[in-house]
């Protein structure tokens, strides 16, 4: 897939560039708490700002449902961005009317204005073209470093790639690239490694990846569905009680393609009765043998070995979605070594998922470790399911 990328902008000298980012990022006590979305757009921004155009940022944040929601306004955002620019950044109480026309009239070549949560606007999730025009009418170019929200149609990212000249920013160009290649011409062995809590979002990746990988490794509520399905008994645990044909029909599948699909043989667990606490008292037990009143919150040591043996030996893994219940110390370990031996391993290793990347933070692994980190978790997947992307299709 080839986009017309910001590079192939003749002159930018002085044009107001709308640039759509995805800096949808966790906020906690009016700060930043994990900036990674915002790091990638970086060498966008740097980039059109060494062309001296004036910068426009658009961007949601969390899902005000088309209302002004003051605990999901910028400011922290701009604050941020400001810190790693290392440059002004006027931040507005709106992204368009009266007032934001006026502000961007006045902006200087080289200077960035931050415009507030599109998602205040119901408009925007609906693609309502006279919220389109208003956006349009404040830039001379659209540039897209947005992938997060690449598979919607919405009016910041689609609706203006129709209004104006449209460009694919540097780091929508480098997932389109790196995720490309992981369809069409992986290195093998290729191990997919899938988490998380629900198999409805996953499911097309699991089907795509029946057919390409070598190994599909599963951890989370996600395994726990599996396992469900060959009848293991899981006690209280979390799985997906309506899911349990189309997982039978995944592993079928990937049988049938000769693609190993491993599930966890061993999990750690926790009594029903117990609160789920940092000084939870665990017990691991084999995936054939869980006992009635306890739930499985992570995968077990033997389960880790496995895992990480295979990912070793790997040449290309691609991991989406944490294996346990990470964010309690006593269930971090299958997630934690499964980073671990991603950090370790030879192979290309592409991760993704906002719960992936909250978990890689927690454990101190920086993110150039790997060797691409895909700012989008839904898109992502269904980027690599072969899915159409809306907002990346309307560049080509």
């Amino acid at each position: 897939m080839k986009l017309k990328n910001l590079r192939d902008i003749k002159n930018l000298k002085g044009k107001r560039v709308l640039l759509r980012v995805d800096f949808n990022v966790p906020i906690r006590d009016g700060k930043v708490a994990n900036d990674t979305r915002i790091q990638v757009s970086i060498p966008t921004i740097e980039f059109l700002l060494k062309e001296k155009a004036k910068v426009i940022i658009l961007t949601h944040l969390g899902r005000p449902d088309g209302k002004v929601d003051e605990g999901l306004r910028l400011d922290p955002v701009a604050q941020r961005l400001e810190e790693l620019l290392k440059i002004n950044v006027k931040k507005l109480d709106d992204c368009v009317g009266g007032g934001v026309a006026a502000e961007i009239e006045k902006m200087q070549e080289g200077e960035v204005i931050l415009l507030e949560n599109t998602r205040f606007h119901s408009a925007e999730k609906t693609n309502e073209q006279n919220f389109v025009k208003q956006l349009a009418s404040l830039g001379d170019v659209f540039v897209n470093d947005a992938f997060g929200v690449a598979h919607r149609t919405h009016a910041s990212n689609f609706g203006l790639a129709k209004k104006l000249p449209a460009y694919a920013g540097l780091s929508l160009v480098r997932e389109v690239e790196t995720l490309s290649q992981i369809i069409e011409n992986p290195k093998k062995p290729l191990v997919l490694v899938l988490g998380g809590a629900k198999i409805d979002t996953k499911i097309g990746t699991l089907k795509k990846f029946s057919q390409i990988a070598d190994t599909i490794l599963l951890g989370g509520g996600l395994a726990n569905t599996f396992l469900a399905a060959e009848g293991f008994e899981l006690g209280e645990s979390l799985y997906e009680k309506d899911k349990l044909e189309i997982a039978k029909e995944i592993s079928a599948e990937a049988h049938q393609n000769n693609c190993k699909l491993i599930l966890p043989s061993d999990a750690v667990c926790l009594d029903a009765s117990e609160t789920i606490a940092e000084d939870s008292q665990i017990k691991i037990f084999p995936t054939n043998a869980i006992p009635v009143s306890t739930r499985v919150l992570d995968i077990g040591a033997k389960s880790i070995c496995q895992f990480s043996e295979i990912i070793q030996k790997a040449k290309t893994v691609v991991w989406n979605g944490p294996v346990g219940l990470f964010e309690f110390g006593p269930f971090e370990k299958g997630s934690k070594k499964i980073t671990e031996a991603c950090v370790q391993t030879a192979a290309v290793t592409i991760l993704g998922g906002g719960d992936t990347i909250t978990a890689i933070e927690k454990f101190k692994i920086p993110p150039k470790t790997f060797t691409h980190i895909s700012t989008g978790g839904g898109a992502m997947l269904e980027f690599l399911e072969g899915k159409k992307m809306p907002a990346i299709e309307i560049l080509q």
